[in-house]
């Protein structure tokens, strides 16, 4: 009885694999590329002294003449569009998916009958049924430029919406258009006039069949605490001493949904705020400009709770407007921290958690 060991086995092994890659490069020395890539493209990573081969032989020049078919076009793979068998992951039910920030310019009409086109990010996206592995991303961006040359509405963003759903053979779908709304306004006293810039948010939602229409704002404004305003006044009073109370620059987020029937142009929300709080950043100053705004803010001293509660005084009697919120946020210059408030009304906006970014994103570059 004979007993290979270990070692002879591995030498006769090693001495069969040099004589199958000598009689391998023997064959390949006669082979055409494409012969050997037919066999296995990995073979003539073995072969010395002879270049990789692809197969078939692609060509590297971009081919500037051809033009695409129906049956080619048919032809091509489509992933997202696959069976429910090529989703990863658990089968649920996709809320929101599609794309953000598309840039293009679009037409509004302003409430004084001119119209402005405005560069405009536009984010669009619809739910996703948790049997479909996903959407055509491009059909979104496609069924927005049908109406892209229209001047814009919550009407026309509806129907912007119901290309979505047929398009994307989709329920729940929704658009939000962003821009900067220019407004001439005066300074208060010199007469100076300058462009003041609105950072402004139409959105159309639909879900379960509903449709809501909403509009955002960024305000930006001057504070004054009125603590700070009365520790001044009693410096003065009291010692003689010269003290001036702190004030900085503020920014309230006004989230408001459009009743049906009802229009409510981007300057109506705008001179709600105004009326709010009044203390609105001034654009083109002289010195009695100046005093004045020193003034005016002496004169509206307000917390970061005042500020919420002002603007919702007057978003609850403008009868064109359903549930709203307010967020506002006072960049301290006294503190290295920030006072913030929400204040929601209705169902609509309210949500028990919050973005961990959400007042991040409420400073105004100047």
């Amino acid at each position: 009885m004979n007993i290979q060991s270990p070692d002879s086995k591995d030498e006769g092994a090693r001495r069969e694999a040099v004589e199958a890659l000598a009689r391998l490069r023997a064959w390949a020395a006669s082979a055409t590329p494409t012969e050997i890539a037919e066999l296995d493209p990995a073979i003539a990573r073995l072969l010395p002294d002879q270049p990789l081969a692809n197969y078939p032989d692609l060509s590297r020049d971009y081919p500037q003449d051809f033009r695409v078919d129906e049956a080619y076009r048919a032809s091509l793979p489509d992933l997202q569009n696959g069976p429910s068998s090529l989703i990863k992951g658990e089968k649920q039910q996709i809320q929101h998916v599609g794309i953000s920030n598309f840039r293009l310019p679009i037409r509004y009409h302003s409430r004084d009958n001119g119209d402005v086109t405005l560069e405009t990010s536009v984010t669009g996206t619809v739910s996703l049924d948790a049997e479909k592995k996903g959407i055509n991303m491009s059909r979104i961006m496609r069924s927005f430029y049908k109406h892209a040359e229209k001047t814009f509405s919550f009407d026309v963003m509806e129907q912007a919406l119901a290309d979505y759903v047929s398009d994307l053979e989709t329920v729940d779908a929704r658009i939000q258009m962003r821009f900067s709304y220019p407004m001439r306004i005066a300074s208060l006293r010199s007469g100076l006039e300058g462009y003041q810039y609105y950072d402004i948010a139409m959105e159309k939602v639909q879900v379960g069949g509903a449709l809501h229409k909403v509009m955002h704002l960024d305000y930006v404004y001057s504070s004054t605490c009125p603590c700070s305003l009365e520790l001044s006044e009693h410096a003065r009073q009291s010692r003689g001493q010269l003290a001036t109370p702190h004030s900085q620059r503020s920014v309230a987020r006004i989230s408001v949904q459009v009743l049906p029937g009802g229009r409510l142009w981007f300057e109506d929300l705008i001179d709600m705020c105004r009326r709010a709080v009044p203390t609105e950043t001034q654009i083109m100053v002289k010195r009695e400009d100046e005093q004045a705004f020193a003034e005016l803010n002496a004169a509206n001293p307000i917390f970061v709770e005042d500020a919420a509660r002002l603007f919702c005084e007057q978003l609850k009697a403008d009868p064109r407007i359903g549930d709203f919120r307010v967020v506002a946020s006072h960049q301290e210059s006294l503190h290295s921290h920030d006072a913030v408030s929400i204040l929601t009304d209705g169902p609509f906006f309210a949500s028990a958690s919050l973005d961990p970014k959400l007042f991040n994103t409420l400073f105004h570059v100047g």
